[in-house]
């Protein structure tokens, strides 16, 4: 059977809404039974499958989900807002550019684009809307920014990414630091145009900061420091080397619950155990869609195809910006219609030999790799981040992407500099 034969069949059960973890499944199953002597039987997928759980670093994905359910639990994102609303929201597009900000410093705490959406969308978007900003582009913005949380280590995508690869993750995650705040400069310059070009109800901002600033500024960074502290734990412990991505996990959910519990008091211990079915909830499926990636991506390598693509696009294409470009419209078409965690297990491996041969850094191209899907997040038809943002306001989808366009464009912008100006994210890798 060839590997066209398996895409096809591939995007046929997606088209019919069939699960992914699903349709992996069923995919790597196929090949056998097509062909007996194919040695992908159902043995050795059930045991790539076991395989691929047995992983060190994929166990700081549910830590990390943890932790980013008990941040947004305690209001943390409320905390985060408040503190940059008090510098920059009496500026012009200051609260926007709170907002933005606000979603750079919680995407290093989740690690995930849909849960920063819902952390800092559900406490940001309804102060925006009362302040007199337009209620699809808001909706839009955290959407958008949204998919900072994946970008801006830690990232849950990198993490799959590295293991997929071999490459080291405590070096994905720096490599993305400079490319995240990029990201976050461009959405800040469109929100800073819009906002002069739709202007601004500058009497009931300005009472809204007053108020903050009222209770004086030592009030509020105490309020808000152990909010601001939480990326520099989990970061500063692995640069510095004092602990691995999964160990700062761990680290994470510990402080988390430290917080919450005791410092802000925003949760209660009665609370713990349905937060911990949330987690248990949001991780699981996640997990039966890895297992079942990565022993595709297995049957995948027996089929040759990772040779096959690289064959096909070196062939074709001669020079490495040409290449570049044309993986990237790839992966943005990908991101379209597919979930990042499988398309990182399934693609990574496949574009391995095509990055070696135009000497591309596996740190740089995984950078390039996630931006790609991050804008995946806002674009129809799966646009993860669309929906939750549409579900906590009841904006319709539609009307979400259309306002979304130009900060994406934004956001295109920004992954044409990360894919051509390599320094963006090498700079800080050693």
């Amino acid at each position: 059977m060839s590997s066209g034969t398996i895409f096809v069949l591939f995007f046929v059960l997606l088209a019919l809404a069939i699960p992914i973890s699903t349709t992996l499944g069923i995919v790597s199953i196929v090949p056998s039974l097509y062909n007996s002597s194919f040695p992908a039987n159902a043995q050795y997928i059930i045991r790539a499958m076991f395989a691929g759980m047995d992983s060190f670093p994929l166990l700081a994905i549910p830590m990390f989900v943890l932790s980013g359910i008990l941040m947004a639990r305690g209001g943390v994102s409320k905390k985060l807002f408040n503190i940059f609303s008090y510098f920059i929201g009496d500026k012009t597009a200051g609260m926007p550019c709170a907002v933005i900000i606000t979603c750079l410093f919680y995407g290093a705490i989740s690690g995930s684009a849909p849960a920063t959406v819902a952390a800092v969308g559900s406490m940001t978007i309804p102060i925006l809307i009362n302040l007199g900003y337009d209620k699809a582009f808001t909706t839009a913005l955290v959407a958008v920014a949204g998919g900072l949380g994946v970008i801006i280590p830690p990232s849950i995508p990198f993490i799959l990414y590295g293991m997929s690869t071999g490459t080291s993750v405590g070096e994905l995650f720096i490599a993305g630091v400079i490319p995240g705040l990029l990201i976050g400069f461009l959405l800040m310059i469109y929100a800073y145009y819009y906002c002069k070009k739709n202007g601004e109800d500058k009497e009931k901002i300005n009472a809204s900061v007053k108020e903050l600033r009222d209770k004086g500024f030592l009030t509020v960074l105490m309020d808000s420091s152990w909010a601001l502290l939480t990326p520099v734990i989990i970061l500063g412990s692995i640069y510095s080397g004092i602990a691995s991505p999964t160990e700062a996990a761990v680290l994470s959910v510990i402080y988390a619950l430290f917080i919450s519990l005791f410092v802000y008091k925003t949760l209660k211990i009665k609370e713990l155990w349905n937060i911990f079915i949330e987690a248990v909830r949001t991780f699981t499926p996640l997990l039966f869609i890895i297992s079942a990636a990565i022993a595709f991506s297995r049957v995948l390598t027996l089929l040759q195809v990772p040779q096959t693509v690289a064959s096909v696009i070196t062939s074709t294409f001669s020079e490495k910006v040409a290449i570049l470009l044309v993986i990237n419209a790839f992966l943005l078409f990908v991101g379209m219609v597919m979930d990042t965690t499988p398309a990182i297990l399934i693609l990574s491996p496949m574009f391995m030999p095509i990055i070696q041969t135009i000497d591309v850094n596996p740190i740089h191209f995984g950078v390039i790799m996630v931006v790609n899907l991050a804008i995946g997040f806002v674009t129809p038809p799966v646009g993860v981040n669309l929906f939750v943002a549409s579900s906590l306001t009841g904006v319709p989808v539609l009307s979400i992407s259309k306002k979304a366009i130009p900060l994406t464009i934004m956001f295109l912008i920004a992954l044409l500099c990360i894919t051509f100006i390599p320094e963006i994210s090498m700079i800080l890798v050693s």
